[in-house]
């Protein structure tokens, strides 16, 4: 009786899954893990990258250039 562990799949891009998933996330004795998609590794962004991208996307929603804004009014990004 050494191994008191049991390793499960569940398939969360059904209902049913994604059920039991919520479930046992507030259970004490439940440690989840969620695996990395599968060959994406090499499409992954830095973060300085994503970090400029949200800023741009900020700048283009309020009409106004974010990092302008910013350097005015002496607040670092």
């Amino acid at each position: 009786m050494g191994n008191n562990k049991v390793i499960a799949t569940i398939d969360i891009s059904r209902p049913s899954g994604r059920k039991i998933v919520r479930e046992l996330q507030n259970k004490r004795a439940v440690k989840l893990e969620y695996p990395l998609p599968e060959g994406g590794t090499d499409n992954w962004h830095d973060w300085k990258e994503v970090y400029e991208r949200g800023l741009d996307k900020l700048s283009e929603l309020y009409e106004t250039d974010i990092r302008k804004l910013a350097e005015e009014n002496d607040i670092k990004l």
